[in-house]
C-alpha cells in the first residue's frame, strides 16, 4: 500500500491510509483530516467574473455612504443615509465576531492541528492575540487623541474640573472673556444654520457637518482618521484572505461565490459608512482613494489566487498559522472598532445625536439588521 503520510503539519507522519485507532496520536488523526490540499475544480471563467462582480458591487457599496454625505446636491434621503450608516456599524460588529473570530479559532484553536502543536498547545492564542489587538488598538486610539488635545491646546482637564467642582485654574475675567466668545462662536453658527437649506441643516443638525474649516473640525479629523485607518487595515486583511480562498475554493465555489458578493458589499458599507463620520476637508482626495483601496483587495486578492490555483493550499500548517493570527488580529480591531469608535461613540457619548425618538429606532434597527444578516452569512462563509 502506498504511503501518503503528511509532513506538513507540525512534523506529523501519520498516514491516512493505515490507522490504528488504538495507538494513533489524536493531533495526527486531526492534521490529516485537516489537510484536504486544493479543491480547485475549474470554473475559470465564473472565478473571473467574481473578481469583476465583487469590485464594482464592494465599491459601490463603500462610496455610497461618503457621496450621500460629501454631495447633499444629490438630495439623497437622509433616511437612506441613516440606513447605510448605521447598517455598516452591524455588519462591522458582526464581521468581527463571526468572520474573524470564529475562523481565528477554527484555525489556530485548540482543537485544531495548529493549537495541538508544538508551541501553540501551551497557550490560549487566539483570545491572547485578540486581547492583544483590543488592549494595542485602545492604546493607540488614547495616545492620539490625547497627542492632539496637547498638541492643539484643547484643556479637557480645565473643562472637566469646572465642570464637576465648580472652580477653575482660570481668573473670572478669562473665564468670563472665554464664555462670551464661546457664546459668540454658537450665535455665528447658528446663524450659519440658518442660512443652509432644509436638507443640508438636517444632517448639521444630525451630525455636525460644517463646510468651512475650523481648529475644532481639524482636531476632530486627527483624531478619528488613525481609528479608522486601523479599522481598514484589519478588514483588508480578511478580504484577502477571501479573495485567495475564492480563487482556489472547489465545489463551494457556486454557493461561496453570490455570498461573498453581499459579504463584500455589506462590509463595504460599513467601511464607507465610518469614512463618512469623519470631517475630510471638502476638496481632499483621501476618502475616495480609501473607498478604491478597500474595493480593489479582494479582486486583486481573487487574481493572485487564480494565479496559483494549482499550487496554494489554503489548508496548508503554515496557511492556517498565516491566517488564524491575521484574522485573531483583524477581529480584535473590528471588536474595538465596532463596540467603541461606532456604536458607543455615536450612541451613547455623541453631543449632537438626534433628540427624535423615531429616528434614533430607526438607526438601531439598521444596527440590528446588519448584524443579524452578515451573521447569517457566516453559515455560508
Amino acid at each position: 500500500m502506498a504511503s501518503n503520510s503528511s509532513t506538513d503539519f507540525g512534523g506529523s507522519t501519520f498516514d491516512p491510509e493505515n490507522v490504528n485507532l488504538t495507538s494513533a496520536d489524536p493531533r495526527d488523526v486531526i492534521c490529516a483530516l485537516a489537510e484536504s490540499g486544493n479543491d480547485y475544480n475549474g470554473q475559470l471563467g465564473a472565478r473571473i467574473s467574481a473578481l469583476f462582480v465583487i469590485l464594482v458591487v464592494s465599491s459601490a457599496a463603500t462610496f455610497f455612504p461618503v457621496i450621500a454625505k460629501r454631495m447633499p446636491r444629490l438630495h439623497i434621503p437622509l433616511y437612506v443615509y441613516l440606513f447605510a450608516r448605521y447598517f455598516g456599524a452591524g455588519v462591522i460588529v458582526a464581521t468581527a465576531f463571526i468572520h474573524l473570530l470564529d475562523p481565528a479559532y477554527g484555525e489556530i484553536g485548540p482543537e485544531t492541528c495548529v493549537g495541538m502543536t508544538g508551541g501553540w498547545a501551551d497557550y490560549a492564542w487566539c483570545p491572547a492575540i485578540v486581547l492583544t489587538s483590543v488592549v494595542v488598538i485602545f492604546l493607540f486610539d488614547f495616545g492620539a487623541e490625547r497627542y492632539v488635545e496637547v498638541k492643539y491646546g484643547i484643556d479637557s482637564e480645565a473643562d472637566l474640573q469646572e465642570a464637576v467642582t465648580g472652580y477653575t485654574d482660570r481668573t473670572p475675567s478669562e473665564a468670563q472673556r472665554e464664555r462670551a466668545e464661546s457664546m459668540a462662536s454658537i450665535r455665528r453658527e447658528h446663524e450659519e444654520r440658518r442660512k443652509s437649506s432644509a436638507y443640508e441643516k438636517r444632517f448639521v443638525e444630525d451630525f455636525a457637518v460644517d463646510q468651512e474649516d475650523s481648529e475644532a473640525r481639524q482636531n476632530s479629523f486627527r483624531q478619528q482618521i488613525a481609528a479608522f485607518l486601523i479599522l481598514e487595515f484589519g478588514v483588508i486583511f480578511h478580504s484577502v484572505v477571501i479573495g485567495l480562498n475564492l480563487g482556489v475554493v472547489g465545489d463551494e465555489f457556486s454557493t461561496l461565490y453570490p455570498v461573498l458578493v453581499f459579504h463584500q458589499s455589506f462590509e463595504g458599507l460599513g467601511i464607507g459608512a465610518r469614512m463618512s463620520a469623519i470631517p475630510f476637508k471638502s476638496n481632499s482626495w483621501l476618502p475616495w482613494i480609501l473607498c478604491a483601496a478597500y474595493g480593489l483587495t479582494t479582486p486583486i486578492a481573487i487574481a493572485i489566487g487564480l494565479g496559483v490555483r494549482t499550487t496554494y493550499n489554503p489548508n496548508s500548517f503554515t496557511a492556517n498559522v498565516v491566517s488564524g493570527v491575521l484574522d485573531a488580529m483583524s477581529a480584535g480591531i473590528l471588536i474595538y472598532t465596532g463596540l467603541v469608535e461606532l456604536l458607543a461613540r455615536d450612541f451613547l457619548f455623541n453631543p449632537m445625536r438626534t433628540k427624535d425618538n423615531k429616528r434614533l429606532a430607526f438607526m438601531i434597527v439598521c444596527v440590528l439588521l446588519g448584524a443579524g444578516l452578515m451573521a447569517l452569512l457566516g453559515k455560508w462563509a
